[in-house]
């Protein structure tokens, strides 16, 4: 069983690891965690660099009573050097799971297709799917699934990913993006048939208005430098400002670039439940990795 993307899962086990993830929580703030993980081994391949996906794993796998090994672009020859096919059935052979964070989509599948552990998505240039499993939980913990979120900003990775979480979930969702920046359509027939695709707009005060929550990420995402001042300029009027977004909850990703898609104001405000979806990342993959290990 692998992750490479949120929808890889069906609608009961997403919540079957979203109730194993607060269990685990649970029984970690009150000094009853167990380790069920012991003497188990997460190899984390990284072409790109990273604070909370990389501290949240190894943390996450050391809590579980576990180890992880840190692989970076200058430690192991991913594509490069050696087929990505090869590197799979070689790490397969000393880990207990592997958790890849690289630019293509495509190496994420070819891992997953040669691997023979479970193989984890912590970032690919299409899916974000642990993103997507801390910010469920985050909801669920804040207002149950019966509530309605706006995205507003990018159709990136983070999007995509949280756009089928929604729908397996039936979270109410509106999806607000400047023209040229949509959800890929392949994304919203996927969601359609798990439940409901989200509305779409072109509006942020539309996608705001009825919402309780209200999700945005940067708008230029890392490998897009070039791009920096156009995208600022065709997003202009996209970013959330406290008179914006007024008593609704904000969640974001982060990093945040702070005066760009986000007010420093608003990221500061009591709205903002960022830092609760920072540390859901932990407990999220954690309930991830124990429930694969059970598979």
């Amino acid at each position: 069983m692998d992750l490479v993307d949120v929808d890889d899962l069906t609608t009961d086990e997403l919540h079957a690891v979203l109730d194993r993830a607060a269990d685990i929580k649970a029984a970690q703030e009150d000094g009853t965690a167990a380790q069920p993980l012991t003497d188990q081994t997460l190899g984390m391949i990284f072409e790109k660099p990273s604070t909370r996906t990389r501290v949240s794993f190894e943390t996450g796998m050391t809590q579980l009573g576990g180890h992880a090994i840190f692989l970076g672009p200058d430690d192991i020859h991913l594509g490069h050097g050696e087929p990505i096919k090869d590197t799979a059935r070689a790490v397969s052979r000393y880990v207990d799971f592997i958790m890849a964070r690289v630019f293509d989509h495509s190496d994420i599948v070819e891992l997953a297709e040669y691997a023979t552990v479970p193989v984890v998505n912590g970032l690919t240039d299409d899916a974000h799917p642990c993103q997507t499993l801390a910010d469920l939980l985050t909801i669920r913990e804040h207002f149950g699934f019966d509530t309605s979120v706006a995205w507003v900003g990018d159709g990136n990775n983070v999007c995509q990913s949280f756009v089928l979480g929604a729908a397996m979930v039936g979270l109410d969702l509106t999806v607000a993006t400047p023209e040229g920046y949509e959800v890929d359509d392949d994304v919203l027939a996927r969601a359609d048939e798990l439940g409901s695709a989200p509305e779409t707009t072109t509006d942020p005060e539309e996608a705001i208005a009825d919402a309780e929550v209200v999700y945005t990420d940067v708008w230029v995402s890392m490998g897009q430098e070039d791009k920096r001042e156009q995208k600022l300029d065709e997003f202009e009027g996209f970013q959330l400002t406290t008179d914006r977004v007024g008593d609704r909850a904000v969640m974001h990703c982060l990093p945040a670039h702070r005066g760009e898609e986000i007010t420093d104001e608003t990221l500061e405000s009591d709205n903002a439940i960022v830092w609760d979806q920072a540390e859901n990342r932990l407990h999220a993959q954690k309930g991830l990795l124990v429930w694969l290990s059970e598979q």
